[in-house]
């Protein structure tokens, strides 16, 4: 069985973040990793692959080329090997451009037969990439799930909302977005670290992937930031000091916010 498991390098959400010129996301002045969402996805590729015989693990990520450490972190975890799709066109893509680059680099790695991904990614929040990839590809997609059995025919998943549980089964080859209850993600040993040196990560480009430059990056996308607003610092809070009132005046406080 040959898995693809999405990773994405988005900027660390304790650093300072900022845009660029262009409205676009600063990749290059701040601190990046692996985005914890897209952690869970190679865990529970990472655990099919314990479960089984023969399973290969692909970690695939499209970015710049401080994008690779996602995969790196991806290989330390366990992965067998890893794709990093980059290319100066794809700056400035969005969702739309970036499903179609990596349904093409899923298509290129040939034979896949399970595309594992986050629910989201930590900088966009949008969840709609692996529904988009699936559409791209002509696959079943199942989306936000929290138990995953994979069979060599089919993926028996579980869906929890806030209500109710649903048990959805989709033939393979398929897309599986997990969230962050399904599994909790191992840390690389030292072992892994060393091993992941040796595992190939191949480089691609739009031409090696047959994927038109005009069709991605800022100048394609759909929907673009037209103006950045910097959040407004916090205002200090105000004290007050008990002189036998405080409960009156505390009272007088959520009464004003509409908060009683």
């Amino acid at each position: 069985m040959k898995i693809v498991t999405l990773v994405k390098h988005v900027p660390d959400a304790t650093a300072d973040r900022t845009f660029t010129a262009d409205n676009t996301t600063d990749r290059a002045g701040v601190d990046g990793l692996l985005s914890e969402l897209d952690e869970y996805a190679v865990e529970e590729a990472l655990k099919v692959g314990d479960a089984g015989t023969d399973v290969e693990i692909i970690a695939l990520t499209m970015g710049p080329g401080g994008a690779e450490a996602a995969v790196k972190k991806a290989l330390q975890m366990g992965a067998d090997s890893a794709v990093h799709v980059v290319d100066d066109s794809l700056h400035g893509s969005d969702a739309l451009a970036t499903a179609q680059v990596l349904a093409a680099a899923v298509t290129k790695i040939g034979d896949v037969d399970l595309v594992l991904t986050g629910m989201a990614s930590t900088d966009g929040g949008m969840s709609v990439v692996p529904a988009m990839i699936a559409e791209y590809l002509g696959l079943a997609h199942v989306g936000f799930v929290g138990e995953l059995t994979v069979s060599d025919t089919a993926v028996t998943a579980r869906r929890d909302d806030d209500a109710a549980s649903e048990t959805i089964e989709a033939a393979l080859p398929a897309v599986v977005s997990v969230t962050d209850q399904i599994n909790e993600p191992r840390y690389p040993s030292f072992k892994g670290i060393m091993a992941a040196k040796k595992k190939p990560v191949e480089t691609w480009t739009l031409a090696d992937l047959g994927v038109d430059s005009g069709a991605v990056g800022l100048d394609a996308a759909l929907c673009v930031v037209r103006e950045v607003t910097k959040r407004p610092e916090r205002s200090a809070g105000s004290v007050v000091t008990d002189e036998g009132d405080g409960g009156t005046k505390l009272a007088e406080f959520l009464a004003a916010q509409k908060l009683i």
